[in-house]
């Protein structure tokens, strides 16, 4: 397998697990902050599908899902969902920067987006925690 590759299966791993996650914290969430939860589900399920074609159709058997993922905390009220969140997006921000000295051309831009969009919903999410700082000074790399 291609470094590359190898990134992308990581990267998948992130994805399966933010998705695992949103749904673990979405019911503690209140109606000011659950638009933006399945907002971040469904782009974390699209990227995961995503992936899941790419990887197939360059010929690797990609991983399944786990049955459960190892939360770092207990999700008790709106203030630990939206922790949680954070991580999510900080965590998978951190597989696609990993990804990114792997990858060239348009499959580069893709893992860029997806890096910068794990970022912006980060700082979206510690927003609504009122959590600083809001931006992490290099996004990716701190986790």
């Amino acid at each position: 397998m291609k470094p590359a590759d190898e990134r992308l299966v990581a990267a998948l791993t992130a994805e399966h697990a933010a998705v695992y996650g949103y749904g673990v914290l979405g019911p503690k969430l209140d109606s000011a902050t659950i638009a933006l939860a399945r907002a971040a589900d469904n782009a974390h399920r699209t990227r995961r599908d995503a992936l899941l074609v790419r990887l197939t159709s360059d010929g690797i058997t990609p991983p399944p899902t786990a049955p459960s993922y190892q939360l770092p905390f207990a999700v008790t009220d709106r203030a630990s969902a939206l922790q949680l969140a954070v991580q999510l997006e900080d965590r998978t921000a951190a597989q696609w920067r990993l990804a990114l000295p792997a990858t060239d051309g348009d499959l580069r831009k893709t893992v860029l987006d997806a890096l910068v969009d794990c970022t912006t919903r980060a700082v979206a999410f510690r927003k609504a925690g009122s959590l600083t700082p809001l931006v992490a000074a290099f996004p990716g790399k701190t986790v």
